[in-house]
């Protein structure tokens, strides 16, 4: 299984010490051109240079196709209730349509976008938070201390109705 991540993911993912658990579960994590392009994180970028040198990442290049329909799904997000999605959000959500590849993401609108807008309801998205729990399903890790290792190297905070959700809280 392959799939596609957005920015916030992999800046917030890159911080975590068990990292590499992700391939795991994705045989390829996709970076999209336009996702590589907006980080600066000297962290983020060794993180994917190694994943791209051992080929457990690949550089996705955006066809003029790609870009055209990502940029619908970011005029739809933004008429809906809902965050908006930008346009390398929307890349990752085109591709998870086109090629099937499961979208990694942080981003709130592009992880409700699948709810709200009909052509991407088949787009299987997922946080950090649900990365985490597959691997636990997987039996590779205990939820409840991964999701507090997680929160402690990344700074990043889950919120409390995906903690209940999941049963760790």
């Amino acid at each position: 299984m392959e799939a596609i991540a957005d920015t916030s993911f992999l800046i917030d993912w890159a911080r975590y010490s068990r990292r590499n658990l992700l391939y795991t579960l994705f045989t390829v994590v996709n970076i999209p051109e336009s996702v590589l392009a907006e980080i600066f994180s000297e962290n983020t970028l060794a993180w994917i240079t190694e994943g791209l040198a051992s080929g457990k990442m690949a550089l996705f290049t955006e066809t003029e196709e790609l870009v055209t329909y990502a940029r619908r799904v970011v005029s739809l997000s933004r008429a809906l209730p809902m965050r908006g999605v930008d346009l390398p959000e929307a890349v990752c959500l085109a591709a998870g349509v086109r090629f099937g590849y499961t979208v990694l993401t942080e981003n709130g609108g592009a992880a409700m976008a699948p709810s709200f807008v009909q052509e991407l309801s088949g787009v299987r998205v997922m946080r950090a938070v649900d990365v985490l729990h597959a691997l636990a399903q997987r039996g590779v890790i205990s939820l409840r201390e991964e999701i507090e290792r997680y929160q402690a190297e990344t700074g990043h905070r889950f919120a409390k109705r995906d903690l209940r959700r999941l049963g760790v809280e």
